[in-house]
């Protein structure tokens, strides 16, 4: 059974995939690509930038990831918005803005929306994972 392969990576058009494994960029052209070798590392998101360049700020990246540890570090997207939906767990989503703290309670089902720019981090009160659709490109870290 062909299951089809993109350029870059594989477009699973059958076969599943394990998203908390495998990621999956979205870009130009409503492409969706997975990325089988993506680790997050400062070296592998630079690739991805690299690699992904041509889409520009249009591009996202989609994950499922753990939420088992409150965050030590804050992060923004320079490039656009991010969208969190909470999988299972419970989270505190904090976002900074004009100066002050926004607190964002998320469990099973529940999203919010990281704005563009805004720094954000988390407090993890119950271990779970999160479904990310964010904006890779220039995204910064700083400790917390």
């Amino acid at each position: 059974m062909d299951t089809g392969t993109a350029d870059r990576g594989s477009s699973p058009a059958v076969a599943g995939f394990d998203l908390s494994a495998i990621y999956v960029h979205l870009g130009l052209g409503a492409r969706a690509e997975t990325l089988p070798d993506f680790a997050w590392s400062p070296a592998s998101l630079a690739r991805y930038e690299a690699d992904h360049q041509a889409d520009g700020d249009e591009g996202r990246l989609v994950l499922i990831g753990p939420a088992e540890a409150t965050w030590t570090t804050w992060e923004r997207h320079p490039a656009g918005d991010e969208l969190v939906v909470a999988l299972s767990g419970r989270q505190t989503l904090i976002q900074e803005i004009d100066g002050q703290l926004h607190l964002i309670e998320l469990r099973a089902g529940q999203a919010a929306i990281n704005p563009r720019g805004v720094w954000h981090t988390a407090d993890v009160h119950e271990p779970g994972s999160a479904l990310f659709i964010t904006p890779g490109r220039g995204t910064e870290h700083r400790p917390r």
